[in-house]
């Protein structure tokens, strides 16, 4: 089979189309045909070797995955041959990929209304979102950093879903998306300093990191909890939470059934071949993408 694999850290051209054995599910684990994957920053920071949690290359990116199972382990039941499923893994042979090996307890059932563009682009941004979003209470007020981006546009969704109030740092091209999502109040970081006109926030959902921290805690009420998908400098305080996605079947199934409903839905800004991964990278690394771009199948793409 086909495969992006990488044999160094580096920049996207180090990533490279490889011909490979097709893997064979072990116990608890399917083996799932990819339809389609979708770029993270998770993606590049490893890819470059910023981020090192997978061990050295080669390496086979890609922690996103829609497709159908076409194997399973003997002691699988949950899914059979021909479902289609779609989750987040973390593997060191993902789905940069025409066939993955997934365990199936990080799956749910594709919902028929989900197309698997929309599914591959879901998992890891909305898992973020609804785990780092868990403990957020009706009226609470709430700060969203980089609200245009793919975690940040379905954070802004789960919260008005659950009853808060939303203000979202972005660029001003992006405000008339971000009303249309729910948010409340929006704050062009170019012309504006957030941390000057934010104030008694009860959460701040930082999807930036850096600098970010400190000047968040600015806003935030000394009660307040400041949520970090990133690493920054406030981990000293005492509202500081490191949040780290965690792979879940059943946290998909219901972001899945959500979706399905129409009341939760990921921004998809271009679909691109795994043969363009290299261009796929250096656009997602621009900071420049407004949602996801998903990436399908060689003979996919157009």
């Amino acid at each position: 089979m086909r495969a992006i694999s990488q044999n160094t850290f580096g920049g996207p051209d180090v990533l490279e189309t490889v011909e490979i054995p097709r893997p064979v599910p072990g116990p608890g684990e399917v083996l799932v045909r990819v339809a389609a994957t979708s770029l993270n920053p998770a993606d590049w920071k490893v890819r470059s070797g910023e981020v090192r949690h997978l061990g050295e290359p080669p390496l086979i990116l890609g922690f996103d995955v829609a497709g159908t199972v076409v194997d399973r382990a003997g002691d699988v039941t949950a899914f059979a041959p021909g479902d289609e499923v779609f989750g987040l893994f973390l593997s060191r042979a993902g789905a940069y990929a025409e066939y993955a090996v997934v365990p199936a307890n990080v799956l749910a059932v594709r919902p028929v209304e989900l197309d698997v563009v929309h599914a591959a682009a879901l998992p890891t941004v909305a898992l973020t979102a609804w785990q780092a979003l868990a403990n957020l209470r009706a009226g609470q007020r709430i700060l969203i950093h980089a609200a245009a981006g793919g975690v940040g546009h379905l954070a802004v969704q789960i919260a008005k879903a659950r009853g808060a109030y939303v203000i979202g740092t972005a660029r001003e091209v992006n405000h008339e998306f971000l009303r249309s999502l729910g948010a409340d109040e929006l704050i062009d970081y170019t012309a504006v300093d957030f941390a000057e006109v934010v104030r008694e926030v009860d959460v701040v959902l930082d999807l930036i990191g850096g600098d970010y921290g400190l000047r968040s805690l600015r806003t935030l009420r000394a009660d307040g909890r400041y949520i970090d998908a990133q690493g920054s400098d406030a981990q000293d305080d005492p509202r500081y939470f490191r949040l780290y996605v965690a792979p879940s079947g059943a946290d998909a199934h219901q972001i899945g059934t959500l979706a399905a409903q129409g009341k939760l839905r990921v921004e998809v800004e271009r679909v691109m071949s795994l043969a363009d991964v290299a261009e796929a990278h250096k656009l997602s690394e621009s900071g420049r993408v407004r949602g996801k771009i998903v990436l399908v199948p060689w003979e996919a793409g157009s």
